[in-house]
């Protein structure tokens, strides 16, 4: 999980999934977890993440979290994770692995490809993905912006049921 906020509101077994408020009210995220070494830390997921799937809800009373079937790392993360990749790219986010029989598996899209784009809205980090994945259903078509070394191409695929 990345992007979280920090709090020191209490979290205990059972009580995360409880919002984050600003003092006037204002939600600004969920209650996630907790860091049981340490007194008093926790983390709240980012109520920017959490709007879609409360919209989706509100339309269908049902959320059914769609994927393209991939694990990847935030630009920034990659030079910690291997030296040997090479991280020159400025923008988008570097495919790990392609999860077997998942929605990518069979497509174009091939480990260490970067991803900009989906749809047209830029990738930084995995929590952009996220956001906008939450806004898609399972069978709905998206369209990726790929780099593979000096070679730029669209990919389509069809988003799969998590």
């Amino acid at each position: 999980m990345t992007d979280l906020i920090q709090t020191d509101a209490t979290i205990n077994p059972g009580n995360s999934g409880g919002v984050l408020i600003y003092p006037n009210g204002e939600v600004i995220g969920v209650n996630t977890v907790k860091i049981s070494t340490a007194e008093g830390i926790g983390f709240a997921i980012p109520i920017n993440i959490i709007k879609p799937i409360i919209d989706n809800l509100k339309q269908s009373n049902i959320f059914e979290e769609a994927t393209i079937g991939i694990y990847a790392y935030d630009r920034e993360v990659v030079p910690y994770i291997d030296d040997n990749i090479k991280s020159n790219f400025n923008k988008g986010i570097y495919v790990v692995q392609i999860t077997k029989n998942g929605p990518a598996d069979g497509t174009e899209l091939k480990e260490a490809d970067i991803i900009n784009s989906i749809d047209g809205v830029s990738l930084n980090t995995m929590n952009d993905l996220r956001q906008y994945i939450y806004t898609k259903k399972p069978g709905d078509e998206v369209v990726l912006d790929v780099s593979r070394g000096k070679i730029n191409k669209q990919i389509k695929l069809t988003l799969g049921k998590k």
